[in-house]
């Protein structure tokens, strides 16, 4: 299947804001349908069943993505080398990354599938999943688990179309997906009342689609270089630079997820209320992160190419931009958060207890929203330049020296307070700006001083 269009999308000339906002539009669009998957499963179970089964979507929930994280944080790595590769105008060198990459993911997706489906009870456990909860918690991450061969499919799928450029394709499979989601869970969950269950099959039947409309796409469009089904194989040296750009990302990405997994069991053990309030707080985090996130997966994008380029000054422009525009979204959204959290927390839930408990937590989550527009595009700037051991580093400081001490501590203090609890992540990501902009001028004064080194 020999595959050729006109060339990816080029980021190395022209103006960068204009290109940027074009670029991560699509992006964010996709990321709220993305999300929406998990709000849609809340909302419904929040509607049609019981207290037992949002708790247990929550936490299951929290734990697949979790787990997951580590596919789409070695997926970094395909398309930052995929980037890097374009822009140093190498096209012919992109259909070995891509066959590699499909090969080291298809077979982490059926090692972690042998681990999580007979592993379900153990994981539940971990998370201290409250015992009225606890057999839906089960079922949940056991459905989800057999469907880890489609996510890790459809991550890899989306790293390609972003490491050339193409933000909207991903944008079209997950919205065709998300309207699959959400037919499945009116008729699993709403008609037939399945509850947890019902979520989790309409989570993975989507996610199914939407790899095969990516197939579809492709097999129809084709791609901007050459690739066939030979290049679908173990070959050392993609696959070993894939891995060697990726895994830092994964493990940061796994290890700061099990962080929130650590407080969420530390909420888990104060309650079903809290569990719920907390578990519904996290679905409106999850559309309240979308902007910075979606800024820090484009300015990956726009440096890889630039720094395949060398076009340093202009990766530095990027971020700045990037960070720019962030902040300006993060100003609005943070600021109605804050204020009118159990507005939002009401489109998932009428209990007023857990109303209450989750617009309290969503409060600190309204502060870190500002910082994470500085620091998601640090993050995406340094995925780009190749630095990915750093971005683990600085993750990993911000997770376990603060997230979870800061956390655990404010679980002590009487009476407990979910936005106090939730204190915990603006404090980590506080630290990780710190870190990023040391390390920021650290790179540049080196440059300075050493101007030919291409490393930096």
């Amino acid at each position: 299947m020999s595959m050729s269009t006109p060339a990816a999308i080029n980021f190395t000339q022209g103006s960068i804001l204009k290109p940027l906002l074009r670029f991560s539009l699509p992006i964010l669009m996709a990321l709220i349908l993305q999300t929406a998957y998990g709000a849609v499963d809340l909302w419904m179970v929040s509607t049609f069943a019981q207290a037992a089964d949002v708790s247990a979507v929550s936490t299951g929930a929290q734990l697949m993505m979790s787990i997951t994280s580590i596919v789409t944080g070695l997926t970094m790595g395909t398309t930052v080398l995929m980037g890097q590769t374009l822009g140093h105008g190498h096209p012919e060198e992109v259909g070995p990354v891509i066959g590699g990459s499909i090969a080291l993911f298809s077979l982490l997706s059926v090692i972690l599938t042998a681990l999580v489906v007979p592993g379900a009870g153990v994981l539940a456990q971990l998370t201290h999943a409250p015992q009225a909860a606890f057999d839906q918690t089960v079922t949940y991450i056991r459905v989800c688990g057999a469907g880890l061969l489609f996510i890790a499919a459809y991550n890899v799928f989306g790293s390609i179309f972003r490491g050339m450029g193409n933000s909207k394709t991903p944008l079209l499979t997950v919205a065709i997906a998300t309207v699959f989601n959400m037919v499945g869970d009116y008729i699993l969950v709403a008609l037939l009342g399945f509850g947890a269950l019902g979520a989790a099959l309409a989570t993975v039947g989507a996610q199914a689609l939407s790899v095969l409309i990516s197939l579809l796409v492709v097999r129809r469009r084709g791609l901007p270089f050459s690739f066939s089904v030979k290049h679908i194989r173990f070959r050392g040296t993609p696959i070993g630079r894939v891995v060697k750009l990726g895994a830092p990302v994964a493990l940061q990405d796994g290890l700061v997820s099990i962080s929130f997994l650590v407080i969420l069991s530390i909420v888990n053990s104060l309650g079903l209320v809290a569990s719920a309030g907390v578990g519904v707080a996290e679905k409106l985090c999850g559309f309240i992160m979308l902007v910075p996130s979606a800024f820090s997966q484009s300015v990956t994008t726009f440096v890889a190419q630039n720094v395949g380029a060398d076009k340093l000054d202009r990766a530095r422009r990027v971020l700045w931009e990037g960070i720019l525009v962030s902040l300006a979204f993060g100003v609005v959204i943070g600021g109605f958060s804050f204020f009118r959290g159990d507005l939002l927390s009401r489109l998932f839930n009428q209990d007023p207890e857990i109303v209450a408990a989750s617009a309290a937590y969503l409060k600190a989550y309204a502060i870190d929203v500002l910082l994470t527009s500085f620091l998601f595009p640090f993050m995406g700037y340094f995925n780009g330049m190749g630095k990915t051991g750093f971005v683990m580093a600085q993750g990993l400081v911000g997770a376990f020296a603060i997230r979870i001490p800061v956390s655990f501590l404010m679980a002590q203090r009487e009476p407990v307070s979910l936005f106090h609890v939730g204190l915990a992540t603006p404090c980590s990501s506080l630290v990780q700006i710190t870190l990023c902009a040391i390390y920021f001028f650290y790179l540049r004064s080196k440059a300075k001083a050493a101007p030919n080194m291409e490393a930096l």
